[in-house]
């Protein structure tokens, strides 16, 4: 599957928000969009423009490719309850995002590539489907084979200072957590217009 391998600060600066799950970096130095001529670019964004970065936001963040969100924009339609709400809920219960939300990894891109070595059990089956749903109750490890891994350990202990969300509870010294409660919207790192999204693709058609 195609992957984004360019810059990623770029993309921050395309929606103007620094992305967490995509980069480190805490702040944005030029918070203008890319091009030698982005700070002059100031005109007041179309309302489809609003939709689109708010939906790329999501996109970029949890490392998605366009097909598959959409598929999670159907699957959200489909359930009950708000769908910007259960979209959140769909995306944050990626194993993932929930392996970099506990501190195993410093980004997603570097948390599906944990779970796609196979470095990780989901109550004790080992899982190496980045997509996978976790659900409310379910146990996530390191597997024992790979607790002792640089990397790994490395992440977590960079990742000491790094909020942690509620839904999640993490034993550092066990490398070993579960999923509390289904996520909600309000987990989410960074602020997202949720409505804007569902406008955009409801106007796609």
């Amino acid at each position: 599957m195609a992957r984004y391998r360019g810059p990623r600060i770029k993309r921050c600066r395309a929606v103007g928000t620094v992305l967490p799950g995509l980069t480190t970096t805490a702040t944005l130095e030029r918070p203008t969009v890319p091009g030698a001529h982005g700070a002059k670019r100031r005109g007041k964004p179309s309302e489809y423009k609003i939709r689109l970065l708010e939906k790329q936001k999501l996109r970029w963040h949890y490392g998605i490719l366009e097909k598959q969100f959409v598929r999670y924009i159907k699957e959200a339609t489909r359930q009950k309850g708000p769908t910007g709400r259960v979209l959140i809920t769909l995306l944050e219960s990626r194993l993932d995002n929930v392996i970099w939300r506990m501190g195993l990894a410093p980004t997603i891109p570097a948390a599906r590539q944990v779970v796609v070595h196979g470095h990780i059990t989901v109550d004790g089956h080992r899982v190496d489907r980045p997509s996978f749903q976790v659900k409310p109750g379910q146990v996530i490890s390191v597997r024992e084979k790979s607790r002792n891994k640089a990397h790994i350990q490395e992440a977590v202990e960079l990742s000491t200072t790094r909020p942690k969300p509620g839904f999640l509870d993490f034993d550092p010294a066990k490398l070993t957590g579960n999923m509390l409660t289904a996520p909600e919207a309000e987990d989410l790192p960074f602020e997202c217009n949720l409505q804007a999204i569902v406008e955009y693709y409801s106007q796609r058609g």
